[in-house]
């Protein structure tokens, strides 16, 4: 996907996996509602004008050719956020056209995380805020192994599929 600068937020240290051309930014203390906040302030900081699509590293079934169109240059125009929701009620993708930190605060601090309402309540701050929402396709996040199973299912092609069929995913079973 073309992205005049990609930035990974990240707890821990890049491996050798993390392809060339990425920013390593650690990520900021607090819950994952300050945390992505943070992540927003800092594409705001580095790129004022440009916008931000935050994206779960959890979905690796995402292809570019779901997010070409909506983020194309003439979508972009008349678009303020980009909202991915996630099959357990979460959010996958987030995206501003205009980020700032007040506006991420705004529509990012205090929504509950990591529960099947999540995605609603921040799609609820979306609407609160006034913003023209594009709306993602939905997509299986991977928190689990079911989940895992799925994803692979869904995009068997992927190098996500290769690695899962290399590891054992059956509940051990005491004797």
């Amino acid at each position: 996907m073309p992205a005049g600068q990609r930035v990974l937020v990240l707890d821990g240290e890049p491996g050798d996996w993390l392809p060339p051309g990425w920013e390593v930014v650690p990520q900021t203390g607090g819950g994952l509602d300050e945390r992505l906040a943070a992540a927003f302030a800092h594409a705001a900081r580095v790129a004022p004008h440009a916008p931000a699509l935050l994206v779960g590293m959890d979905t690796p079934q995402l292809s570019a050719a779901v997010l070409a169109e909506p983020l194309s240059a003439a979508r972009r125009s008349r678009t303020d956020a980009w909202y991915g929701p996630a099959a357990d009620g979460g959010f996958w993708a987030l995206g501003l056209a205009r980020p700032t930190a007040e506006l991420a605060a705004r529509l990012l601090h205090g929504v509950p995380m990591s529960t099947a309402r999540t995605g609603a309540a921040l799609l609820e701050r979306l609407t609160e805020a006034d913003l023209t929402i594009h709306h993602l396709p939905p997509l299986t996040d991977v928190d689990t192994a079911e989940d895992a199973r799925r994803v692979a299912a869904e995009a068997p092609g992927s190098r996500f599929a290769a690695q899962l069929a290399t590891v054992d995913l059956e509940p051990e079973v005491a004797s």
